[in-house]
């Protein structure tokens, strides 16, 4: 180590991710839930149910987020559908939040199951980001029998790929020396942000790994994937300077999904546009938020991407309003003779939640693999 690199002064970052939140709350208020397949969301019946987060157990048979309800039945014909419990999930939330409150108030929320914790100056004077995880796990433990994952590094980036190594109840450091190295071998479809149709457009290219990406200038990279691309030259070398922030205020929220075949039918697209609005109306809902301002967006088989807009006299977060003015939007935007490759729903222009929320106690939806819109 140069004298330099003695000199730094790193932070201390922990992300704490909820395992399976949803449906193990459910399991631990019902513990004849325990041990069975359980899946939070839509029902399967009629159309557009979603899958919100699904037990372990059922996640055994290839059961993910974000997932149609149809189709995680026909995975897991057994499977138990259950309605979320938002206010509940919210209340648990709040008391996780409390935990963390303990030791730092530099919380930044992803969603009521996920945040990143600063704790380079924490309140007990502990001065290990790594016990401090550990007596945070160990307390949502005994005070709230849940578990929860821990990514323990000196940026945010390379902790929430720790916490997601040894799910569940996992715990996870990488060190200032380690990081590099890891992020060389890390499979792109691991690099967090990067969804399921980026990952295959970079295989396609020949980059597997981290160190494929590092093997590309940054003008290269941003001439491939657009601004992410400087992210990935600064990510892969281990660098994200993006503090915690405590007060993040939430803009805007949505889905989009991009189909495996180019949809070429009004009849098609409405039934996609069902699915990803009801997507929106749970996000909406969890966190009691209501959005005057919808826009859609439609990106073509060439690629050619287009955005409307309306604004509504007063704010909504249902899904049958949210589906109906996406299809409004799409009907006007002239789709005679097109193909179209993805379909996207935003909300803006939010009024305050409708439970206020304490100091500090913003949000920030997550994201969604096919690419929730912030």
């Amino acid at each position: 180590m140069t004298q330099q690199e003695h000199n730094i002064v790193y932070r201390k970052i922990i992300h704490i991710d909820m395992d399976a939140f949803y449906a193990s709350v459910e399991q631990r208020d019902n513990p004849e839930l325990k041990g069975k397949p359980i899946v939070v969301g839509g029902p399967p019946q009629g159309r557009g149910g979603v899958v919100a987060t699904a037990s372990y157990e059922a996640r055994k048979y290839g059961i993910r987020s974000a997932m149609p309800s149809k189709k995680a039945l026909e995975l897991c014909p057994h499977a138990i559908f259950l309605y979320p419990r938002f206010a509940v999930y919210k209340e648990v939330s709040q008391k996780i939040r409390e935990i963390f409150h303990r030791y730092t108030d530099l919380i930044e929320p992803l969603s009521l199951d996920e945040a990143y914790l600063d704790v380079t100056k924490d309140k007990q004077g502990i001065g290990s980001a790594l016990e401090i995880a550990k007596q945070i796990k160990q307390a949502i433990k005994d005070e709230l029998q849940l578990t929860a994952s821990a990514g323990v590094s000196v940026n945010k980036f390379v902790a929430k790929i720790a916490s997601d190594l040894n799910k569940p109840d996992g715990l996870a450091f990488i060190g200032p020396s380690s990081i590099e190295r890891f992020m060389e071998q890390l499979p792109v479809e691991k690099f967090f942000g990067v969804g399921k149709v980026t990952a295959d457009k970079m295989k396609r290219q020949g980059l597997f790994t981290g160190a494929d990406l590092k093997q590309l200038e940054e003008a290269e990279l941003t001439r491939r994937f657009g601004k992410s691309g400087a992210f990935y030259y600064q990510i892969v070398r281990g660098i994200d300077n993006r503090a915690v922030q405590p007060h993040r205020e939430t803009k805007s929220a949505g889905a989009e999904d991009t189909f495996p075949y180019d949809l070429t039918t009004q009849e098609e697209m409405d039934a996609e546009l069902d699915k990803i609005a009801l997507i929106v109306h749970e996000r909406l809902k969890k966190h009691q938020l209501k959005g005057r301002t919808i826009t859609l967006k439609i990106k073509y088989h060439d690629f050619r991407l287009i955005t409307r807009s309306q604004s509504l006299p007063h704010a909504v977060d249902d899904a049958e309003t949210i589906a109906a003015v996406s299809k409004e939007l799409l009907a006007g935007s002239g789709l005679e003779q097109v193909k179209v490759r993805l379909l996207g729903i935003t909300l803006s222009n939010f009024n305050e939640p409708v439970l206020k929320q304490k100091p500090g106690d913003a949000t920030q939806l997550s994201l969604f693999d096919q690419g929730t819109q912030l």
